[in-house]
């Protein structure tokens, strides 16, 4: 690591020649690539931006300048350049490095993001403020090809071009969505028009032709159109951006020349650049979608490790497809992860019935609602964390208007390295205040599998929320059945406390309620299925057998599960704890790690009881 050893900051990119220049790209992205095969993390967009983030570095002066990350999947080179690059081994691990940009982190970043198409509304924020105080700084977000196909994105757009405020945005198109080809001649151009001559002499016509009489505003109009016919830009022209592009963005030296002749463009820019996604490392390149957000794999053969376990993602996809052969009115939809939610198999079973919509939530669940009102089936899979920007929608399209969508929310509860943007922690307690919704969480997979039949023969807004994990290893039924809406099942029968849960963890309270025969303790285990509607008869039946309850979910404490049961037994002598998670944004780090920090294991839900019981002696 010869030219990254000597790089501490961005100051110190500004001494390397071109050739140095070059070599840093490369000992980056191996330096990327090896700590990715071992804690895993955003692979191939990381790789893609590599000389774009050095030519950033290099014109730009953060942190007094503001550079702006969508999403964040492509930090991992800035990271590095930014005083981090001794830590970047532990990034995504507990108490390492967050996988995203993150303020408290580092003043280079300028502005947190781990989900997508913010960062042209933060990059016009930091060029307002800029422009009250009076200051000089220098404002450029980077934005993604997939993060444009988000609705917040077009509305920093159309704000920006309003304002007229000079900031610089780029479009890193990996041709994963907008598939421009980038010729020599069209690159040159790109840079020419970067050069003040260039726009001298543009200024100085559209001036001349404004002065022409009866045509002048049309011709105009006119030269404007011929000039998108060689730049594809007439979109962001009409918006209000000078649109610059499209150049390739693997060039660091020619990246640097066009990024400094923008510098002095007034107004805002978009400049448009093609990268190539998982450049630099062949197995990316090849499958950049599989290399997007990966685990463990090994460098020399790019194969990721895997385990024989199913997840109740692969559940879900399996038992969805089986309905859909004998459903013809059962739809899926996802927000940009068919892989993710494991949709992508359905979609090569039934194309027709399949609808990716981009990054845009909340048109996924208005759409759903409307497939709904025309009598199909719709099963709206988007992870916890992202349907939370559609709340409004499920309020107001779907849950007033009772319309039967199906929500599948994976990644529910702790999802782990990606930490607290991407933690499902808030989806029973912000769903739990919508009228006519049915929440429920599965057990096990077995249970899911059934839980899916139910919702889609119920004629109601259901949502279904369940971990990214392995399920729990139980034999599935070989057909579905229904369940009965709002009734929960004792898992365990006993006499001194009971365990009420809800989703994966009736298992742990199982394995806690061994313990405790340890203890000579006998406890009830209780699956409750249903946040909403909530079995209040089998809580009432167990309180009159033992006064002491322990509640048990992967969510935030405030407004969910446990709250709910205390509503219930609330006047009576009943004693309840709940188990879940505190009033924060909880770290980054290992499912399991994060698990036993919380009290989500049999020794932390047995321990909760014992304390009850001790606590009752004093």
């Amino acid at each position: 690591m010869k030219v990254l050893d000597v790089v501490n900051n961005p100051q110190d990119l500004k001494k390397l020649n071109k050739e140095e220049l070059s070599l840093l790209a490369k000992e980056i992205r191996q330096e990327i690539i090896n700590t990715v095969s071992i804690n895993g993390g955003h692979l191939a967009s990381s790789l893609g931006v590599v000389e774009l983030t050095i030519a950033m570095h290099y014109v730009f002066d953060s942190p007094y300048d503001k550079i702006v990350l969508d999403v964040g999947h492509q930090s991992y080179a800035h990271k590095i350049l930014t005083g981090r690059k001794n830590k970047f081994k532990t990034i995504r691990t507990y108490n390492g490095l967050s996988g995203f940009p993150c303020r408290s982190e580092s003043e280079h970043d300028a502005f947190g993001a781990g989900h997508s198409s913010t960062s042209i509304s933060a990059a016009l924020g930091f060029a307002v403020v800029r422009d009250i105080k009076n200051e000089d700084y220098k404002v450029v977000a980077v934005i993604g090809d997939g993060s444009m196909t988000g609705g917040l994105a077009f509305e920093g757009l159309q704000n920006s071009g309003h304002l007229k405020k000079n900031m610089l945005v780029i479009l890193n198109d990996n041709e994963m969505f907008i598939s421009q080809k980038v010729g020599a001649v069209a690159g040159y151009l790109a840079k020419l028009l970067t050069v003040g001559m260039a726009r001298k002499v543009e200024e100085k016509v559209m001036k001349a032709v404004s002065r022409l009489h009866g045509f002048g505003s049309s011709f105009r109009k006119f030269i404007k159109r011929a000039k998108v016919i060689l730049f594809p830009g007439m979109l962001f022209e009409e918006m209000g951006f000078t649109y610059i592009g499209p150049v390739q963005g693997h060039n660091i030296n020619n990246l640097i020349a066009i990024l400094e002749n923008i510098k002095g463009i007034e107004g805002p820019v978009l400049l448009h650049v093609i990268t190539k996604k998982g450049k630099g490392y062949v197995p990316a390149e090849k499958e950049p979608i599989k290399f997007h957000g990966v685990g463990k794999f090994d460098v020399k053969t790019g194969e990721v490790v895997k385990t024989n376990e199913a997840t109740y993602t692969k559940v879900f996809s399996d038992t969805l497809i089986k309905l859909a052969h004998f459903d013809k009115k059962i739809v899926a939809i996802t927000a940009a992860m068919p892989e993710g939610t494991g949709l992508d198999k359905f979609a090569k079973e039934f194309s027709n019935r399949y609808f990716d919509v981009g990054i845009a939530e909340g048109h996924a669940v208005t759409f759903a609602a409307a497939l709904a009102a025309g009598g199909m089936k719709p099963v709206c899979a988007i992870y916890s964390t992202f349907i939370q920007r559609a709340i409004d929608n499920i309020i107001h399209d779907v849950a007033l208007q009772n319309l039967p969508v199906t929500f599948v929310l994976d990644r529910a509860g702790l999802v782990g390295e990606d930490g607290g943007t991407h933690h499902g922690s808030f989806d029973l307690s912000y769903l739990n205040y919508i009228p006519n919704l049915v929440i429920m969480s599965p057990a096990d997979e077995n249970e899911l599998q059934h839980m899916l039949k139910t919702a889609l023969n119920s004629n109601k807004p259901c949502v279904i929320r369940y971990s990214r994990e392995a399920g729990v290893g139980v034999k599935l039924d070989k057909f579905p059945c229904v369940l009965k809406i709002g009734k929960g099942a004792v898992a365990k029968e006993g006499r001194d406390i009971c365990f009420l849960a809800i989703g994966s963890h009736v298992s742990t309270c199982l394995k806690a309620a061994q313990l405790l025969e340890k203890e000579n303790i006998n406890a009830f285990v209780v699956n409750m299925r249903f946040l909403k509607p909530l079995d209040v008869d089998i809580i009432k039946d167990v309180f009159s057998k033992t006064k002491k309850f322990v509640t048990i979910e992967e969510n935030s404490l405030i407004g969910g599960f446990g709250e709910s049961v205390k509503g219930v037994l609330f006047g009576t002598w009943a004693k309840v704890e709940c188990i879940g998670l505190p009033d924060k944004f909880v770290e980054h780090g290992s499912v399991k790690v994060l698990r036993k920090k919380y009290g989500f294991t049999p020794e932390g839900v047995a321990n909760k009881a014992l304390k009850m019981f001790a606590d009752e002696k004093n």
